[in-house]
C-alpha cells in the first residue's frame, strides 16, 4: 500500500494565487490553450505587468486567433469581460472576481483591476473578414455577429486550400448535393470569420444533418452559438451538445411532451436556458406548476412564470419561494386575502398554499401572440 503524500508550501513572495473555485469548477472543462492563457493573465495582473495578444501568442506558440478564441471562451464562462474600442479592436480585459462563488453567479459580478491590451495592426489585416465575436456576461449586451460579403477572389483563394477542398467534398457528401456559392460563403465564414477548424466544421455539419437540418442558415446559427460558448474543438462541441440535448429532453418531459420540440417551443427553451440563464431545476419547477394548472398552451404558461421569476431576480431554486411571496403581496388586494370561514376553513383542499399567478392575464397574453 502506498504511503500518504504530504504537500508542503515553500513560501516565496513571488507567487500568483489561483482561486479554488476556478480549480473546482472550471479547470476540468478547459483545454490546454485556455488554461495556459487564463493562468498567464492572472500572473500578469498580479504583477501589474503589461502584455498583448501578440506577446501571448509568441510565448505559447499559438496564433493570435487561438488567443482570441481562448479569451472569448473565458468570457462565455464569465471569468473575463472583453472591451472593444469604436473600431471593434480589443482594447481591454476585465478579470472578474471569483472570491465569492454565489456573488459570481449574479448578473453583475465584482471586477478586479483591469488588464489592458491593444490589438496590434497585424491583427486588423488578419481578422477583417468579420466583426469581433463577443460573449458578454449579460445576454442583452450580446453583440450581433455579422457575416461579411465575400468576393469571387475570396472564394477562389479559400477553395485553393487543400484542407478546405477536402472539407467541401465531405460537406457535399453529408448534404447530398453540390454546394452553392452561398453555401461555400457560409463555410468560409465559419472557417475564417469564426476561426473554426476544418474538424470542427466537419463535426458541425454532421451534427446538423443527423438532426435533419441541412439548411446552412441553421448551421450558421449553431456555429455562432458555439463560438459564443468558446467551443473550439469537436470534443467540446460534443460535450455541449449532449448536455443541451439532455436539458431539452428533460424540459419536454416536464411539460408532458414526448415529441421533439417544434421551432416555437425551441424558442422558448432557448429563451429560458440562454437569455434568462436558468438552471434546469428552476425551469422544471415552473413546468411542474404549469402542468398542475393547465392542459393547453403549456409553453406559454411556463414562459409567463419564468419571465416573472427572471424579473424578480430568481437565479436558483431557493429564490423561488421569496419571489412568489413578493409577487403575491404586490398583486393581491388586502380585501382578497384568504379568510378562514365556516365554508372554506375546513375544506381539505384549502390546506395547501395556492399559487399567486394571474393565469387569466397569462391566457390573454397567449391569445394575443
Amino acid at each position: 500500500m502506498m504511503n500518504r503524500i504530504n504537500i508542503y508550501r515553500n513560501t516565496h513572495k513571488e507567487q500568483t494565487l489561483v482561486s479554488n473555485y476556478f480549480i473546482d469548477e472550471f479547470m476540468a472543462d478547459a483545454n490546454d490553450a485556455q488554461l495556459k492563457i487564463y493562468l498567464f493573465l492572472i500572473r500578469m495582473m498580479s504583477a501589474n505587468l503589461p502584455t498583448s495578444i501578440t506577446d501571448i501568442a509568441d510565448k505559447f506558440n499559438y496564433t493570435e486567433k487561438d488567443v482570441l478564441r481562448a479569451l472569448m471562451y473565458w468570457e462565455s464562462r464569465q471569468l473575463l469581460a472583453l472591451e472593444y474600442d469604436a473600431a471593434h479592436n480589443l482594447s481591454g480585459i476585465q478579470v472578474l472576481s471569483l472570491d465569492n462563488p454565489y456573488e459570481f453567479q449574479q448578473s453583475a459580478p465584482r471586477i478586479t483591476p483591469v488588464l489592458s491590451f491593444i490589438r496590434p495592426a497585424s491583427m486588423q489585416a488578419g481578422l477583417n473578414t468579420a466583426a469581433p465575436i463577443s460573449a458578454p456576461v449579460q445576454p442583452k449586451m450580446q453583440e450581433e455577429i455579422q457575416k461579411p460579403e465575400y468576393t469571387m477572389d475570396d472564394l477562389k483563394n479559400f477553395k485553393s486550400n487543400e484542407e478546405v477542398q477536402q472539407l467541401l467534398f465531405v460537406t457535399e457528401q453529408y448534404i447530398g448535393k453540390q454546394l452553392t456559392r452561398t453555401d461555400i460563403e457560409t463555410i468560409l465564414f465559419l472557417y475564417d470569420g469564426l476561426g473554426f477548424s476544418a474538424d470542427l466544421i466537419d463535426y458541425l455539419v454532421q451534427h446538423c444533418v443527423e438532426r435533419g437540418k441541412k439548411d446552412f442558415r441553421y448551421m450558421e446559427k449553431v456555429a455562432i452559438a458555439w463560438a459564443e460558448q468558446g467551443i473550439t474543438t469537436p470534443k467540446q462541441a460534443q460535450t455541449a451538445t449532449k448536455k443541451y440535448d439532455k436539458t431539452v429532453y428533460a424540459i419536454m418531459k416536464s411539460l408532458g411532451k414526448n415529441s421533439s420540440p417544434a421551432p416555437k417551443e425551441m424558442e422558448y427553451i432557448n429563451k429560458w436556458t440562454k437569455d434568462y440563464g436558468f438552471m434546469l431545476d428552476v425551469i422544471q419547477e415552473a413546468c411542474d406548476k404549469t402542468v398542475m394548472t393547465t392542459d393547453s398552451h403549456r409553453f406559454a404558461y411556463a414562459d409567463g412564470i419564468l419571465s416573472k421569476w427572471y424579473q424578480a431576480g430568481v437565479r436558483k431554486k431557493e429564490d423561488i419561494q421569496a419571489a412568489d411571496a413578493s409577487f403575491q403581496r404586490n398583486t393581491l388586494p388586502k380585501s382578497t386575502a384568504p379568510q378562514r370561514t365556516a365554508s372554506t376553513g375546513t375544506n381539505k383542499f384549502n390546506r395547501f398554499t395556492q399559487n399567486a399567478y394571474d393565469f387569466e392575464q397569462l391566457e390573454q397574453n397567449i391569445l394575443s401572440n
